[in-house]
């Protein structure tokens, strides 16, 4: 029974640590890396806190040596599903009723762990598993998931905390109930702090969770689960589990008891989950809560006053950093022909100097695309584009999957702003250059907006306000987080809430109050101390 209003600790943004050449950080992660390289990780399901290890082992690699052995987990088939889900429904008695104290010490917990003991294997695997250079890792698998545990709890309390006014006599209250059934969170690959906030995000509310996350990320997804339990998520809260997804999708959308799904991944899919919700909404105790962040084409849009080093240092980074595979990539860029020239040399001279292999060497600035899949499709589009009379080949262009998964980063200059890759999501480090008329800038706005069906995130680089406040303007449904002078990449929990619209996603911005409003359902108590006794109104008496 809770004795007071309670005040979560504030919440702030974990430092970020530098790894630099003699450090105790360096070399607790060389040491971490090089005990999981040596050992064979035989990975479970998580099913009401039982490790379930039955059925087909599939064997995990790291993408940059794709000839070494990780471990192996279980592809669970459909009756793994349904037991999860019996789990979760059996474990939410229990978990609803618990003071939402209790649930916030609980996720406070974790984020301590990840933050100290936890920390280097967590970056270990993410690096090895989905071939993370040390920085690209430290800022997701260690900060980023402790920064949205952190936040989470901290707006968990502020939206208890919104409450009605009272008129004399009367006592209004509002519950922040979780929703009636479960939720079923489907994490993807490239970002393991988004793996983790998925399903914690809707447990912490009081929901149960069934969790499938990528293939790809298995490995550094059973690592966030070891830290979940250790912090006291009790047993059939979180249920992790490894099915195909039209195996979950069948089981998991016939259910009546299926109350929400908490996605990130391809527009298509999540498209054809929609669908899929759509053909069973009359299954349904309640209209299911659809909360999905999904693809992008993003941009960097140049004006002709554009200071040149920053924009180019905006390229190098922000479409290359962790091969393009973050959602947010510059994967487009609108450049005016009285910068072109400088632009091309120095980002040619950029990417000279960056290295490409191993994770395992903190001086590869690249490391490998995710996995063979992934390749054949990027390599595809680079072949294709290498024998197109529209397309330049600036920088780059080379492949080579013999040892693991390697593209080097390749810039395409078009001719034709309306080329496939300036158009479609590749997910790869993968640059499409459209240069436009210096004098015809509104024109290269309006390309921006309406070529692409996404709009997660932009960025305009312009010294002259006029521009910057010209292309605001515009671009306002063009990206759900917009930057000026920034690369479109790298947003902080707490400091810019992530998400876009079109064919990007519900814009439920992760890593703020709102995402975290979608999974509860508000009920409004109204008390009244001295109720009427009589029906008569005081305009009836003659």
């Amino acid at each position: 029974m809770a004795t007071g209003f309670f005040k979560v600790p504030v919440a702030h943004n974990e430092p970020v640590k530098q790894y630099a050449p003699g450090s105790p950080e360096r070399a607790a992660l060389l040491s971490k890396i090089n005990e999981l390289r040596s050992e064979v990780r035989d990975i479970p399901m998580y099913i009401g806190g039982k490790e379930v290890r039955d059925g087909k082992r599939v064997s995990l690699h790291p993408p940059h040596d794709h000839r070494h052995l990780l471990g192996y987990y279980y592809k669970s088939d459909k009756k793994h599903i349904q037991d999860a889900i019996n789990a979760a429904l059996a474990a939410r008695h229990d978990w609803v009723n618990m003071p939402w104290e209790h649930r916030a010490s609980i996720f406070l917990k974790a984020a301590e762990l990840i933050a100290g003991p936890y920390r280097m294997e967590m970056n270990a695997a993410t690096m090895l598993g989905q071939s993370k250079n040390v920085f690209q890792a430290e800022i997701d698998s260690a900060c980023e998931i402790v920064d949205f545990l952190r936040f989470n709890v901290q707006f968990m309390a502020e939206i208890y905390a919104m409450q009605p006014q009272s008129s004399p006599g009367v006592w209004n209250r509002m519950e922040w109930r979780p929703l009636e059934g479960f939720i079923y969170a489907l994490t993807p690959f490239n970002f393991t702090a988004i793996a983790g906030n998925l399903p914690s995000s809707c447990a912490m509310m009081g929901n149960v969770v069934v969790w499938k996350p990528s293939n790809a990320q298995v490995y550094s997804a059973y690592v966030l689960m070891k830290v979940f339990r250790e912090a006291g998520v009790p047993d059939g809260v979180i249920n992790l589990i490894y099915p195909s997804g039209p195996d979950a999708a069948e089981v998991i959308f016939q259910q009546p008891d299926f109350a929400g799904i908490h996605y990130t991944g391809s527009t298509t899919v999540f498209q054809n989950i929609w669908s899929n919700i759509g053909q069973n909404i009359h299954r349904y105790k309640t209209y299911p809560r659809i909360v999905g962040e999904t693809g992008g084409k993003d941009f960097i849009l140049a004006h002709p006053s554009a200071d040149v080093r920053a924009l180019v240092t905006a390229i190098s980074r922000g479409a290359f950093e962790y091969q393009g595979q973050k959602c947010s990539a510059a994967s487009r860029a609108y450049i005016p022909s009285n910068l072109w020239e400088q632009v091309k040399r120095a980002v040619q001279d950029d990417l000279s100097t960056m290295k490409m292999g191993g994770t395992e060497d903190f001086s590869n600035f690249i490391n490998a695309v995710i996995d063979e899949s992934s390749f054949d499709k990027l390599s595809g589009y680079i072949e294709r584009a290498k024998t197109d009379k529209s397309v330049t080949l600036i920088a780059g262009g080379r492949c080579d999957k013999s040892k693991g998964y390697f593209i080097e980063p390749t810039v395409l200059q078009t001719t034709d702003p309306h080329y496939v890759t300036m158009c479609e999501e590749l997910f790869g480090p993968v640059l499409t250059v459209y240069v436009y008329d210096e004098n015809r800038f509104e024109e290269a706005v309006k390309l921006v907006d309406t070529t692409s069906i996404y709009a997660l995130t932009g960025s305009i680089f312009a010294q002259d306000r006029h521009a910057i406040q010209y292309a605001t303007t515009h671009l306002q449904n063009a990206a759900g987080n917009f930057y000026i002078n920034d690369k479109p990449t790298g947003a902080v929990v707490g400091q810019q809430p992530f998400g876009g619209s079109r064919g990007s996603g519900t814009n439920d911005k992760a890593g703020s109050m709102i995402n975290l409003l979608r999974w509860v359902s508000p009920r409004t108590i109204k008390e009244t101390f001295v109720p009427p006794l009589d029906y008569r109104y005081p305009f009836l008496q003659q």
